[in-house]
């Protein structure tokens, strides 16, 4: 079996990257053969096909991505793109190509070639892109947002969700023309790692084609220590959608906080490193992440947009940590209240607070939370189950 992956970074820069390196592994793992398909960049890890790779191009600097009409247009139909997927695609011959974040610089305009040559495609919702032209269902204030259900997409620019009339209106063509150009028509199989964003999508594909893969874990490497050193972890993005503001908040309100260890970087980065009583971790990976969890109390899951299936949850679970988490998106299908963590409304500074009060006071209580956490990893989001499930679809596909 030979399964090509895409992906528009190829390091570790989040959690949808993490998912495909672990998804790489498995499919080799299996006896199958694999090449890659991304963007170049110095961080990169090493890949036999990385001549194939397109050139590299930054839509978040200076200028933005309307310095140029060519830049622009790019953004939408990327041509470079769209002609070496067609090479490395004669050269490799995939029978089944899987993409997962492929937006803005490599561009869904990939999916054409890939399916001229005769493969199967297969791509990941990593996030709500297919209902929301700027992938998080979040207003310009930060609030959850549907205006463009329906496939309504004009409206982010009507509504300047970006605040940007020129970047809102970017996302808005870039959501019209794949529409048109029934871009996403031509995917055999769209793979949701919960069944919250199943469900946002599930107007736009239809059932048929969608498969629910919850993400999982390395429950071998991820292994509990049942030790704690009492302080609370946030592990992610230094921003205001992933509900940061709302911890250090209730972190700052409570008569007798615990320790705040927070692990990321982000706009937010400067907040954090000037908040008492919070150590600024920066951004871990590996065995560094894995001390970090081995010592934390419980994990705090914050967030203000609808989380999909988060890897930090999952890490934390396999770590027999206790985790608190906004009531929001796929969250609720990972964190059982009362039982491997609890659950707060998003935003409500008090309630967390109440969360972490009761967590942080009682250590009997976050071990039985933990062993019921890990028990949970195992049994329903262990990497192993999901590299089984993942290849049950590969070969589904083929034998269809």
């Amino acid at each position: 079996m030979r399964i090509l992956f895409a992906n528009k970074f190829f390091w570790p820069s989040g959690g949808s990257e993490r998912v495909m390196f672990q998804e790489r592994r498995c499919v080799l793992d299996a006896g199958g053969e694999v090449a890659d398909f991304s963007m170049r960049d110095p961080r990169n890890l090493p890949s036999p096909t990385a001549d194939h790779f397109v050139s590299h191009v930054d839509y978040n600097a200076t200028g933005g991505p309307l310095r140029s009409l060519r830049t622009a247009l790019s953004f939408i139909h990327n041509t470079e793109a769209m002609r070496k997927a067609r090479d490395l695609a004669e050269a490799f011959r995939p029978d089944i190509v899987h993409l997962h974040n492929i937006y803005h610089q490599l561009t869904p305009s990939i999916i054409r070639p890939f399916k001229r040559a005769g493969s199967k495609v297969v791509l990941t919702l990593h996030d709500y892109k297919l209902a929301c032209p700027a992938y998080l269902m979040l207003d310009k204030n930060g609030r959850i947002c549907d205006i463009c259900a329906g496939n309504r997409f004009h409206r982010a620019a009507a509504t300047r969700c970006q605040g940007s009339l020129a970047r809102s209106l970017l996302l808005s063509a870039e959501a019209i023309w794949h529409a048109w150009r029934g871009s996403y028509d031509l995917v055999d199989a769209f793979l949701a790692p919960s069944r919250y964003i199943g469900n946002a999508v599930a107007g736009r594909i239809g059932p048929e084609r969608l498969k629910i893969i919850p993400n999982g874990v390395d429950t071998g490497y991820f292994a509990p220590t049942w030790e704690d050193r009492g302080y609370a972890l946030y592990l992610g993005r230094l921003s205001r959608e992933k509900g940061l503001d709302t911890l250090l908040d209730a972190q700052a309100g409570m008569t007798d906080p615990p320790p705040l260890a927070v692990a990321g970087g982000g706009p937010l980065a400067e907040r954090v490193a000037a908040s008492p009583g919070v150590d600024a971790l920066g951004v871990l990976e590996g065995d560094a992440l894995r001390r970090a969890l081995a010592g934390a109390a419980f994990v705090a899951v914050p967030s203000r947009w609808r989380e999909n299936c988060p890897m930090s949850v999952l890490e934390a679970m396999a770590m027999g940590k206790p985790v608190v988490a906004s009531r929001l998106g796929g969250l609720p299908e990972l964190v059982e209240h009362g039982v491997t963590g609890l659950l707060f409304e998003p935003g409500d500074t008090e309630g967390l607070a109440r969360c972490m009060a009761r967590l942080s006071g009682d250590a009997t209580l976050r071990r039985t939370m933990g062993e019921a956490a890990r028990q949970r990893a195992e049994n329903k989001f262990s990497l192993a189950r999901h590299c089984r499930e993942l290849l049950n679809i590969y070969h589904g596909l083929l034998a269809a």
